[in-house]
């Protein structure tokens, strides 16, 4: 195929959440022809999924400006700047609006299976830059349908994949036969049926993010109103001061005060810590669970447990493609230093573009959660200059691609998720100027790679 025919194919776009609907309305605005295919029954499927819990980062900085652009025109306004959604609120006031806005360039229902070049597995050379790419998708009636791109920009996220309770990364034994009293997400406590689940009951919350934060800050409060409800907070390392995050040093206030909430459900009594725990065996006791760590500790029996030990990206509908990864956290190569969580204990994430997300088969890049791979603390304003960037490269603006700027907020987090403490109990880079000043770079230009602390 001609690359003047091919040019007159769509960008495929995988995941209709909040990059995937950017990066379309970025390609709009570049004039090229998007076709977003999402699994799901409507514009952010995954995200609908953790509804009831609010972002750390108010309305300015979850709204594309590409995508504001194509909502003016029906009267679409963006919330007030100032306030925090909850996913919820992501989804329906602005994710569905902005899909609707897209109309027949968003399918739904249509998940990815397979991403291939046309007529090539992945060990031919001959020809394979020449021929575009061929997307198989799995249509919710059961029909298959294979669809001919240009390109395919993967915005499909990690929220299919979530880490495991076993501490080497691979379910703990007893884990998947323990599945009705193990479970991957914050819980919705509004919901009688699950507020009913954990009530009056001990839960193991394991993981030490903004998640275990959130579900933590969330039994708290169950156990002021129900008696008898106790967390158990699972951590694979040791508490430092640290550990609670930034608190009020953080750029992102919401996320500080999500940590210090966490701390206060321990030091009230609400949460007890077992630390440098880490799973190896679940046991059943009568309708109760015995988790022991690799060091044959055994915590007194729980009624439920909740993993929040992050996500991971799933790459198995990429296998006949070429694709560049970091072989620890699985995220494009030449981004995977700049956001590796064991050099960046607390890390401002250097600005980055089309040159650190490209891989070995052009023409097919990983963007928002999944191009992280298995490293935490992404953020949506993130996502979106890599749709900004990666849109701008595939229109031909190479030089608007590499001098997107972006200025990010410290995280106000120190130590990544799962890390062994240092020695002494020191975390890495805290006794040397952690958590750096945010820092405006050009993307793609000269992004300084860390050989320590931030």
């Amino acid at each position: 195929m001609s690359a003047s025919t091919t040019d007159q194919l769509p960008v495929v776009v995988i995941g209709a959440g909040p990059i995937g609907l950017a990066t379309a309305a970025r390609l709009v605005e570049r004039g090229l022809d998007p076709l977003v295919l999402e699994a799901g029954p409507s514009a952010g499927t995954a995200v609908r999924g953790w509804a009831h819990v609010r972002l750390f980062s108010p309305w300015t900085e979850v709204t594309d400006p590409a995508a504001e652009k194509l909502l003016a025109p029906t009267g679409w306004t963006r919330p007030d700047g100032a306030t925090y959604p909850t996913g919820g609120d992501w989804a329906e006031r602005y994710l569905q609006p902005l899909a609707d806005v897209l109309g027949d360039k968003v399918r739904y229902g249509a998940t990815v299976t397979g991403v291939a070049r046309a007529g090539r597995d992945r060990i031919v050379d001959s020809g394979r830059e020449e021929q575009p790419f061929s997307v198989h998708v799995l249509l919710a009636d059961g029909g298959e349908e294979r669809i001919t791109a240009r390109a395919v920009i993967d915005a499909s996220g990690t929220w299919s994949a979530p880490g495991p309770l076993g501490a080497n990364g691979l379910p703990a034994l007893g884990e998947k036969t323990a599945a009705d009293r193990i479970a991957y997400r914050v819980p919705d406590l509004n919901d009688p049926a699950v507020r009913a689940r954990y009530a009056g009951r001990r839960t193991a919350v394991v993981g030490s993010g903004a998640s275990a934060f959130t579900a933590l800050a969330h039994l708290a409060d169950l156990a002021k109103e129900e008696p008898g409800t106790h967390a158990v907070w699972i951590l694979r390392r040791g508490i430092t001061g640290s550990t609670f995050g930034g608190g009020e040093a953080d750029q992102l206030p919401a996320r500080g005060a999500l940590g210090l909430r966490a701390k206060a459900a321990v030091e009230a009594g609400h949460a007890s810590a077992a630390t440098g725990f880490r799973t190896q065996t679940v046991e059943r006791l009568g309708d109760q669970l015995v988790l022991v760590a690799e060091d044959g500790r055994r915590l007194d029996p729980v009624d439920e447990v909740i993993v929040l030990t992050g996500f991971r990206p799933d790459l198995s509908f990429l296998s006949e493609i070429r694709l560049g990864l970091d072989e620890r956290l699985q995220a494009p190569a030449a981004l995977a230093p700049l956001i590796d969580p064991n050099v960046h204990s607390c890390g401002t994430v250097y600005p980055h573009g089309v040159n650190e997300l490209s891989h070995p088969e052009q023409g097919i890049y990983l963007v928002g959660m999944k191009s992280y791979g298995r490293a935490p603390t992404f953020l949506a304003m993130t996502g979106y200059e890599q749709a900004r960037s990666i849109t701008a490269a595939l229109a031909g603006d190479r030089e608007a691609a590499e001098r997107v700027e972006l200025t990010l907020p410290e995280t106000g987090v120190c130590g990544g998720a799962g890390l062994f403490d240092e020695p002494d109990g020191v975390q890495g880079g805290e006794s040397g100027g952690c958590c750096a000043a945010p820092t405006t770079l050009q993307i793609g230009i000269g992004a300084p790679v860390s050989s320590g602390g931030c």
